[in-house]
């Protein structure tokens, strides 16, 4: 008779640690202030609704896998493609400088590919027939 009340509250103790300890990007669907209050306003129901909904247990954001890189992937500092940077980084701040430097890349090759193209044309100008 005893044995339903502890295991309710042990699971009750046990979803309240695992909100407040669960880093912010690993909780779906409410905040995890939001998700407190349920689990304190209605702890059975409420601890139950966090392990089934609330709680994300494959978090894609800290994968920290690394793959080779493509045959002609842009390597960038630190030895890794943008890609890889991407995946690797912790924050949303690391994605965005990674992010940027990528598009700065992308900018400085297709300035490069237009320099080149107006110098053949030049070149070709120049060129007597």
């Amino acid at each position: 008779m005893v044995l339903l009340p502890l295991l309710a509250f042990a699971l009750f103790v046990f979803a309240l640690v695992d909100i407040i300890i669960r880093p912010s990007d690993q909780v779906r669907h409410l905040p995890k202030l939001a998700w407190v209050f349920i689990v304190i306003l209605l702890p059975l129901i409420g601890s139950i609704l966090w392990f089934a909904v609330g709680r994300e247990y494959q978090p894609s954001s800290r994968r920290r896998t690394l793959r080779m890189p493509a045959v002609g992937a842009r390597v960038m500092s630190g030895g890794y493609t943008a890609e890889q940077e991407y995946i690797a980084s912790d924050s949303t701040e690391a994605q965005l400088a990674a992010l940027e430097r990528e598009i700065e890349a992308a900018d400085r090759d297709l300035r490069i590919r237009r320099l080149e193209e107006e110098l053949r044309l030049r070149n070709d100008a120049e060129e007597p027939s």
